[in-house]
Order: structure tokens, then C-alpha cells, then sequence
């Protein structure tokens, strides 16, 4: 029977880590019941054959822990900017880039992959949001189970997918809308002015626009950012500007309840605040457990 809520975390899949058989252990050891991974380093297009990294020993642990693959999350690179409208060997770098992780996460069997929709740099909001539907049309092809999660993001610099009405025009526009979903990333929403108190206006809104069938996972994050600062700068959970009432709330909302929750929180002098932070939240009660570190 499947644990509620889904809650995990970014964990590490690197050789280091052991990989995939890491990436499995350190979430179970967490209490977490799914997580999300990068299949190499986020900032750069590095990345170690996926023969490497014990796929099907992976796929063993997930069945002796209960796991279910369904609810892991592959969060793409960085540097892919397929929304960038001037220079086309960005555009056509952050295509290929994104077909090879389409393809690993095929490979692995993962099939919630989230993207950053990128920004228009020198160019034009409109401009940039046509080369995304140009992207995903043309990776879509290469979609057999996985599914392109879009980023809510917060409005730094010249971002595109700061509000859900982008990012369901967007989704309108695609030749294979069903291979696109969205990752709700409660810090970006802060930041970019959604008032999360009003979690039940917040829930019409997303039906609103993208729908709320859209939702493929959530980034459950607190800010360090007042609502509408446009800075993305998460916070540990309950000590931000958020609160933990509010994403305690979302977290526990019986309409996302098969939706899976990964916490991208900072580490906190150096110690991994993952184990800590799930504990308060499936105990509904905030302990306040970095009073000592922060």
C-alpha cells in the first residue's frame, strides 16, 4: 500500500554516491518515499555513461522498499534555454541537450522529467515563448514514457514561465500537449507574487489556466524572499517566508495527493536538513530543528 504523502527530495546519483543504488538508499533512510535526480552535473552537459549507473540493481530497491518509479522525478540541466529567441546555437545546444536526457530518463525508466522553460535574454517575452513550443514540439518525438514537467520560475532576470497563464498558453499551442505537464515550485511562485495563504484561490487559479491534471510534482520550498521579489533564493521549510503552515497545508492538500513533493532546501552548514524537514512535515508540527545551526 502507498505511503501519503509522496515526499522525497533532491538526492545525489553520482559515482560518488553509488549512483542510483545511493540515490534509492539515502532517500529510504530519509523516511522519503520518492526523490528526484540529475543525471549529471546540473550546471554543465557532463555526463557519465547511464550504463554506469545500476539501473537495474535500482529497480530491485525500489521494489523491496516500496517504492513506486512513478513518482521519481529527473530534473534537467540548467543551461538548456530552448525559450532563447536570438542565438540560434543556444537554442539548438539546449535541443539536443534535452533529447539526451529525454533519453536517459527513457533508459532509466523515470518518467517526470522537469525543465527550466529559460528566458529570452536580448530578445522578446513572445518571441521566447514561441521558440519553447518550437522546443517541445520538436523533442516530443523523442517522448516515449516520459513526461516534460515546466518550472514555475520566479521572474529573475528575464525568465519566461513566471505565471501559469505562460506556461498554459504554452501547453495550448503544442502539437502533443499530453507529453507536457508542470512542477509547481512554491519558492518560484513566492518570488514571482502568488500569495500561497491563499492556497484554496491559488487551486482555482491552476484550474483556471494549465488544469489542475497538469500537475506532475511539486518543489516544496520555503523563500527567503518576500512575495513578489523575483530573486529565487529557497529557504529550509518553516523559516522562510512561506511557513511551514502554508506548505504544510499544500503538502497535505487530498486533491495533489498521488502528485509527488520534492524538497530542493538548502543544506544547513554543510549537514543535509532532508531527514529533519520530512519528519516535521508528515508529524504536521514544525520543531524548529536547525535552532541550533541557523
Amino acid at each position: 500500500m502507498k505511503k501519503y504523502p509522496i515526499l522525497g527530495s533532491h538526492v545525489s546519483a553520482s559515482e560518488k554516491n553509488n549512483y542510483l543504488i545511493g540515490a534509492v538508499t539515502e532517500s529510504v533512510n530519509n523516511d522519503a518515499n520518492t526523490f528526484m535526480i540529475y543525471t549529471g552535473p546540473p550546471q554543465n552537459a557532463n555526463r557519465k555513461p547511464i550504463e554506469n549507473f545500476k539501473i537495474a540493481e535500482m529497480h530491485e530497491l525500489l521494489k523491496k522498499y516500496n517504492l513506486d518509479i512513478n513518482d521519481l522525478v529527473v530534473h534537467a540541466p540548467y543551461l538548456i534555454n530552448i525559450s532563447n529567441p536570438v542565438n540560434e546555437a543556444t537554442w539548438n545546444f539546449g535541443i539536443q541537450l534535452l533529447i539526451r536526457e529525454i533519453e536517459r530518463c527513457e533508459a532509466i525508466g523515470i518518467n517526470i522529467l522537469v525543465l527550466h522553460p529559460g528566458a529570452y535574454t536580448k530578445g522578446e517575452p513572445t518571441q521566447a515563448l514561441e521558440k519553447l513550443i518550437e522546443g517541445l514540439n520538436l523533442v516530443s518525438e523523442y517522448q516515449n514514457n516520459v513526461r516534460i514537467a515546466i518550472e514555475t520560475m520566479s521572474g529573475k532576470g528575464t525568465e519566461v514561465g513566471t505565471d501559469l497563464q505562460q506556461i498554459a498558453y504554452v501547453i495550448s499551442k503544442l502539437n502533443n500537449p499530453e507529453k507536457v505537464g508542470v512542477c509547481l515550485d512554491t519558492c518560484h511562485m513566492n518570488d514571482a507574487g502568488y500569495d500561497l495563504s491563499t492556497w484554496s484561490a491559488i487551486k482555482e487559479t491552476i484550474t483556471k489556466t494549465v488544469g489542475s491534471d497538469k500537475i506532475l510534482v511539486f518543489h516544496l520550498n520555503d523563500s527567503k524572499n518576500p512575495i513578489g521579489a523575483h530573486k529565487d533564493r529557497h529557504e529550509n521549510i518553516g523559516y522562510g517566508t512561506i511557513g511551514f503552515e502554508i506548505l504544510n497545508e499544500i503538502l497535505w492538500d487530498t486533491d495533489y495527493q498521488e502528485i509527488p513533493k520534492i524538497l530542493e532546501t538548502p543544506y544547513v552548514r554543510d549537514v543535509s536538513p532532508y531527514k529533519a524537514e520530512i519528519s516535521d512535515l508528515r508529524n504536521k508540527t514544525f520543531t524548529d530543528p536547525f535552532k541550533s545551526l541557523k
